[in-house]
């Protein structure tokens, strides 16, 4: 059976953070923000659209459902996606490089990129010609967006990787491989944009995070200015933990920063502690990854209208089910 037509949405958005195989919470969120199960896929009534932030993968109890109900919204035209780092991270992981190995090593650190692929393998022991088809549609994913009045990407807008990797695409097994070589020009694209900007701590000098992992560098809020500021100012998510010392000049150059004259952007990513109010990083900013697969943790969305300036009323949440403690990897 057909869906009806809709009205245009192309001012109507509603962007979810990270999921990571969390259907329930995703369905019961969708169904806050007024969609309804259709006869192909959830869909609005006025014709919003849901735009979705990567990271469908892992996790989560639920991963082929999740898989399965974001794609029929897109396929259905009600949703539109960009590629997370956990989907890129599945597509390596499954890549051989051509050295008895994979692109992913699947032995480092005692087996860590494994452990945080495990709950995917589980979804689809049996199933490897499904998973397959979905590797497959993940290089397909674009890796950003930009839709008139908003931008979209996982974790950092940097105008120059946008435009390098709007001619590059994962179904290309050359990018692929070179994306996964450390220090060529494809490989600081990808993780600039779905991994975000890091800032290298002064030599010898690390720290262990909440999750008493030793760190030598620190995830940083890429959409500031970094002068006459410190590591501990600029790490996202805020971390009492991290070294209160003064952030290099030398680091400027490589710093994105994103303008206040610019259109809002999206991003998930950072894996923010549980808040009941969810808040723009700045007025032309929100991070949506609100850490759904840990204790206490949320769905979140943002229902954008048309707004140049985020809105704090504007954010809407649900608690997950079956939470779980987890390291930020």
């Amino acid at each position: 059976m057909a869906e009806p037509s809709l009205p245009s949405t192309s001012n109507r958005y509603d962007i979810i953070g990270d999921i990571h195989g969390h259907a329930a919470p995703l369905r019961n969120l969708l169904e806050k923000l007024g969609y309804r199960k259709g006869a192909r896929s959830y869909q609005h009534p006025e014709g919003r659209k849901v735009l979705f932030l990567g990271d469908f993968i892992d996790r989560g109890p639920e991963i082929r459902n999740t898989l399965h109900l974001v794609k029929s919204m897109i396929d259905a035209g009600h949703a539109d996606a960009v590629i997370g780092n956990h989907e890129y991270n599945a597509l390596c992981f499954h890549t051989p490089n051509g050295k008895g190995g994979y692109l992913r090593s699947r032995t480092f650190s005692a087996g860590k990129n494994t452990k945080q692929h495990q709950e995917t393998l589980d979804a689809f022991k049996g199933r490897e010609d499904e998973w397959h088809d979905w590797l497959n549609w993940f290089k397909r994913l674009p890796f950003s967006l930009d839709l008139g009045g908003i931008r979209a990407v996982h974790a950092t807008w940097s105008p120059e990787e946008v435009a390098y990797l709007s001619t590059q695409t994962l179904e290309d097994p050359a990018f692929l491989r070179a994306s996964a070589e450390a220090g060529t020009p494809e490989f600081f694209a990808i993780e600039t944009l779905l991994k975000g900007v890091t800032a290298p701590l002064p030599e010898g000098c690390s720290f262990l995070d909440e999750q008493r992992i030793e760190r030598s560098d620190v995830r940083i809020r890429w959409w500031e200015k970094p002068a006459g500021r410190t590591y501990r100012q600029l790490a996202f998510p805020e971390s009492s933990v991290v070294p209160d010392l003064a952030m290099p000049r030398r680091q400027d150059v490589t710093w994105c920063h994103y303008p206040a004259t610019e259109k809002p952007v999206f991003f998930g990513h950072y894996w923010l502690p549980p808040t009941p109010r969810p808040a723009p990083v700045t007025a032309n900013a929100a991070c949506l990854d609100y850490s759904v697969a840990a204790q206490g943790g949320s769905l979140v969305a943002y229902r954008w209208d048309g707004e140049p300036n985020l809105l704090e009323n504007k954010f809407v949440q649900v608690p997950a089910r079956s939470p779980r403690t987890l390291a930020v990897v």
